[in-house]
């Protein structure tokens, strides 16, 4: 944590006031990246640090056990939010946070929409292949024809959303979505 060398306690309690509201914020929403508020807390902590921190000062910081802490620093080490680092003459793991949030969406998002398009995309193929065999075998079933069109048209449909998805995803990987839509200037 930054130092506040220097300051009043009035300024520290404003300075920490406003850190806590942005904790709790992150906190709460991190329901988006599908980790609890204790993460996204955890996470919102490490944000104002300035610079690595240990499981240790974090369990301390944030009154939770090594164990908890450690839970939380390997889901956020997964969501590629925060960073194991090295630290020189430090025998302890060191953690830091990924500030580029631009990247920590690209990265989150596009893991979780190429591994749920490649799911159903492996559902919708292998029921399409089901249903032809099914019309191939039952050829004068006129009812159950119509019935065979009805969903073989709305699974094409569904397809071709995940190709769209599919270079949608290509896109933030890529980075040319920032091309689209910029990112804002400092």
């Amino acid at each position: 944590m930054a130092t506040f060398e220097g300051l009043s306690e009035e300024q520290i309690k404003i300075i920490e006031k406003s850190r806590r509201r942005v904790v709790d914020s992150i906190g709460n929403n991190m329901d988006l990246y599908g980790v609890t508020t204790s993460i996204g807390h955890l996470y919102g902590m490490m944000f104002f640090h300035d610079g690595a921190v240990t499981l240790d000062e974090m369990g301390e910081e944030m009154g939770l056990s090594k164990t908890s802490i450690s839970t939380g620093m390997r889901t956020l080490v997964d969501l590629k939010m925060i960073s194991k680092i090295w630290g020189k003459g430090s025998r302890k793991d060191l953690y830091e946070v990924e500030e580029d949030w631009h990247q920590n969406f690209v990265d989150y998002f596009s893991i979780k929409w190429r591994k749920s398009m490649e799911m159903n995309i492996s559902a919708l193929n292998k029921s399409m292949i089901e249903l032809r065999k099914l019309r191939e075998t039952n050829p004068d079933n006129e009812r159950l024809g119509q019935l065979i069109d009805y969903d073989m048209a709305k699974m094409t449909h569904a397809l071709q959303y995940y190709k769209w998805l599919d270079r949608f995803i290509d896109a933030l990987e890529s980075g040319d979505i920032f091309s689209w839509v910029p990112r804002e200037v400092e």
